[in-house]
C-alpha cells in the first residue's frame, strides 16, 4: 500500500533522506544529525555567552556608576574647603603686602602726629593721658619742636614717655581706663581680623 497525501512542513528540511522502515539511519544521516545536535549546542552557548557578558557589562556600569557619584561628592566637598582654603592665603597675602608697604614707609613727623591725634580721639577721659612713643619718634617730635609736644588749651595734661615697647610710627596712649594701641602692628591685626572668615 502505498501513502499518497502531502504534508505541510512550516520550514524546509535540511539534508533529508528517504529512509524504508525497514532500514537502519545511514552513516551520513548520524553525521548530519550530530552536527545539527553540535551547531544547536554552539547556539546555546552562544547565547549564554552574551547572556553572561550582558550580566557583567551591568554590574560593571553599576559599579562605574556608584565611583562616579562618589568621585562627584568627593569634589563636592572638597570645592568649598579649597575656595575657604585660598581666601585665608588671599587674606594673609593681601595683610603681608599692606604690611611690608606700612612699615617700609620713612617715618615722619605728620606719620607720629596723626597716631597720636588719632589715639588721644579714642580716650573717653581726657585727663592725664599718658603716650608712649618709640624712642626715635620722641626724639624726632623733640627735634623738629611739633605741637603736639607742646602744652596748649586741652593737652595741659598730657605727658610723653619713650618706650621699647612701641614701634616707630606709633603710639600706646594710657588713660585711667586702660590703654589705646595705636601701634601699627596692631592695626593690622585688628584689619586681619576683620578679614578673616
Amino acid at each position: 500500500m502505498r501513502w499518497c497525501k502531502s504534508i505541510a512542513l512550516n520550514q524546509p528540511l535540511v539534508e533529508a533522506r528517504l529512509v524504508s522502515a525497514h532500514s537502519s539511519p545511514s552513516q551520513e544521516a548520524k553525521e548530519a544529525l550530530d552536527r545539527q545536535l553540535e551547531r544547536a549546542a554552539y547556539e546555546r552557548g552562544v547565547a549564554e555567552g552574551e547572556k553572561h557578558l550582558a550580566e557583567q557589562l551591568l554590574r560593571q556600569r553599576a559599579e562605574l556608576i556608584e565611583l562616579q557619584d562618589g568621585v562627584l561628592a568627593s569634589l563636592r566637598q572638597a570645592v568649598p574647603e579649597v575656595a575657604a582654603q585660598c581666601e585665608s592665603a588671599l587674606i594673609d597675602l593681601a595683610v603681608e603686602a599692606a604690611r611690608k608697604l606700612v612699615f617700609d614707609l620713612p617715618i615722619s613727623v605728620e606719620m607720629v602726629e596723626a597716631a597720636i591725634r588719632s589715639a588721644i580721639a579714642q580716650a573717653e577721659e581726657k585727663a592725664e593721658l599718658e603716650v608712649h612713643l618709640n624712642a626715635e619718634d620722641l626724639a624726632l617730635l623733640r627735634q623738629c619742636n611739633s605741637p603736639a609736644l607742646l602744652p596748649s588749651t586741652g593737652n595741659e595734661s598730657i605727658h610723653f614717655h619713650a618706650s621699647a615697647e612701641v614701634s616707630r610710627g606709633g603710639c600706646l596712649v594710657w588713660t585711667r581706663f586702660g590703654a589705646i594701641d595705636a601701634r601699627r602692628e596692631t592695626k593690622l591685626e585688628a584689619i586681619h581680623q576683620s578679614l578673616a572668615p
